[in-house]
């Protein structure tokens, strides 16, 4: 099957019990079943007003969720059960909406899917406060286990998850400072090492997490956490080609250059960096180290990354990466129609429009 067509049958399934695992209202009786049983009172309304409410409201926004797909995959894939792994799979999502939150202020950034940030409706203290709480609340499916997967599964999941959630974090501060100007050489294998760890973490643990579910070999669980890594990584390099090629960039003549205003160093600039004359390379820093919302400064920026051939570079290596990862995987599977979309997925990542 293909991706898009498995991700739209499997949307609805995955949303659905994202609202288990987290309601659009806080409950009594979710709170006593996630929290325990209150010591004094728990105040439900403002719990919901606070969280749920604004944590909805960016999950309906849409979303892809091919982090949730990919973990239902990979437990497919090691024949394992894709209705016993649809629970888990919404972890890695609500998890993703979390970075996002937090993405979103530390970036500065103004819109997230067409919408307004979180932090820009909600101010910036219920940003950051659900950003981190969607870190743990699809823990209670762990720590609750109304599952019933083995003990031995559970600590094997506890143990991915903390090891991915510091490379999470990790990634994101070499980003942080990347784009504040404080490096100017960067290094292509930097760069992919922090995107990894940004990006690529999230979709390695959606299909690991799938593998252990479906209790694969150590070594299945190795080629698809590669796997996941490298469409992942894939994923953020389309998105950066996306963000300055795609329809909304030329229609709106760089209102959409959201990475040139926050001055991030992808791929394509560090390209640009490496290969650029001085001049050229002074004033691309220029304008990156400005952090500008000048429209004729983005355009200005994108033209000279397309000078020295940045766009065309970048799309080949992300097929590179995740073909290479797919040749591992290839020999770590047995035929199966989930192992065809998985192929499928990955070639989606770095060949979507949108």
């Amino acid at each position: 099957m293909e991706i898009k067509q498995f991700l739209k049958e499997k949307k609805p399934l995955i949303d659905a019990e994202m609202e288990k695992v987290f309601p659009r209202k806080a409950s009594r009786g979710w709170l006593d079943f996630a929290l325990g049983t209150a010591a004094y009172a728990y105040d439900s309304e403002t719990i919901t007003k606070s969280m749920s409410e604004p944590i909805w409201e960016y999950l309906d926004r849409g979303g892809k969720r091919w982090r949730p797909g990919l973990c239902l995959l990979a437990c497919a894939a090691v024949s394992g059960s894709e209705e016993k792994a649809l629970p888990f799979s919404t972890i890695v999502e609500l998890v993703h909406t979390g970075t996002l939150c937090c993405d979103d202020v530390e970036d500065d950034s103004k819109l997230r899917r067409g919408k307004p940030c979180m932090h820009l409706i909600h101010g910036v203290d219920i940003a950051v406060n659900n950003g981190c709480a969607l870190y743990f609340i699809p823990l209670t499916i762990l720590y609750r286990n109304t599952e019933n997967i083995s003990q031995e599964q559970i600590v094997k999941i506890y143990n991915l998850y903390g090891e991915e959630m510091l490379r999470v974090s990790t990634g994101q501060a070499m980003d942080i400072l990347w784009h504040k100007g404080n490096k100017e050489d960067i290094s292509e294998q930097e760069y992919l090492q922090m995107v990894a760890y940004k990006t690529g973490v999230l979709a390695r643990f959606a299909a690991r997490l799938g593998a252990i579910i479906g209790n694969a070999s150590p070594e299945q669980i190795e080629a698809l956490g590669k796997f996941g890594e490298a469409i992942g990584v894939g994923f953020q390099i389309q998105d950066d080609l996306l963000e300055l090629t795609g329809e909304e960039f030329k229609k709106g003549k760089g209102s959409a250059g959201g990475d040139i205003h926050e001055g991030k160093r992808s791929l394509l600039v560090i390209k640009t960096l490496a290969t650029a004359v001085p001049v050229d390379k002074k004033r691309l820093l220029e304008i990156l180290n400005r952090h500008t919302t000048d429209e004729k400064e983005i355009v200005e920026a994108v033209e000279l990354i397309k000078k020295y051939g940045a766009i065309e570079y970048a799309a080949k290596r992300a097929k590179e990466i995740v073909e290479a990862s797919w040749k591992e995987l290839d020999k770590a599977l047995p035929e199966s129609g989930a192992k065809a979309t998985l192929k499928s997925l990955a070639d989606y990542c770095t060949e979507r429009q949108i």
